[in-house]
């Protein structure tokens, strides 16, 4: 039996509480720890060599360079150096034929000496002279060109011309095109001199054709002008000089 007090305790504590709330079970202030899953992980820092004998045969057109020339065979290495030669040679050509290519724009398109910029010069004067645009009409109008042809792409060739050069060195230059205006056409006539060791081409004949029944126009024409100081002086059919 228990004794007269603890009896009485257990009385009233069981009157304090309603019989009918449930026991909860005790919740433990520090809970149980969570499992964590830990993994393994490998990094590689470096790529190891291929196999020799696991790789493909190198070629002269399979060739990528990434296979080292220590790890070629005789025949591979014979392969790389005729891809290498070969690229290098394509590289000797493109400079040769981009310097040539060059060459020929300067000397026939940009430099003041070229056909194309006599050919311009000519066309202006033509265009500032009076008595061409009188024969031509507006010069803003007048269009030059070398083949007679109504055809366009044949009108857009190369303005014929030709340079001769004499056993002295002096050079000459010969060149004719068409002109058109407004009130009408013609062809032009150009001759210039370069004398050896002179790098300025003198006019020797310059004229205009205009057709329809005109006569010749004379822009210049200095062979001519020089014939007539060469004239012997003559008087009464006699020759005084």
């Amino acid at each position: 039996m228990l004794p007269l007090h603890k009896a009485t305790n257990s009385f009233l504590s069981s009157l304090s509480r309603p019989s009918f709330l449930p026991t909860l079970p005790l919740v433990s202030r520090h809970p149980a720890p969570l499992l964590r899953s830990t993994y393994a992980t490998h990094t590689s820092t470096s790529t190891p060599p291929p196999n020799p004998s696991s790789r493909k045969s190198i070629t002269i057109t399979s060739d990528d360079g990434r296979v080292r020339w220590t790890d070629l065979s005789r025949r591979e290495k014979a392969a790389r150096t005729t891809q290498q030669s070969f690229n290098f040679l394509v590289v000797i050509v493109g400079v040769v034929a981009t310097g040539f290519v060059a060459s020929v724009l300067w000397s026939d398109v940009f430099s003041s000496s070229s056909k194309v910029s006599h050919f311009n010069r000519v066309v202006e004067r033509i265009k500032n002279d009076g008595r061409c645009v009188d024969a031509l009409g507006n010069p803003r109008k007048i269009r030059a060109f070398g083949d007679g042809s109504w055809n366009r792409w044949t009108r857009n060739r190369a303005i014929p011309s030709r340079v001769v050069k004499d056993g002295q060195g002096n050079e000459e230059l010969s060149m004719q095109f068409n002109v058109v205006g407004p009130k009408g056409e013609g062809r032009v006539h150009v001759r210039m001199r370069r004398r050896a060791g002179e790098g300025e081409w003198q006019y020797r004949e310059l004229w205009l054709d205009p057709k329809a029944g005109k006569s010749r126009i004379y822009l210049e024409r200095a062979d001519a002008v020089a014939g007539e100081k060469k004239a012997p002086g003559k008087m009464f059919g006699v020759k005084w000089w």
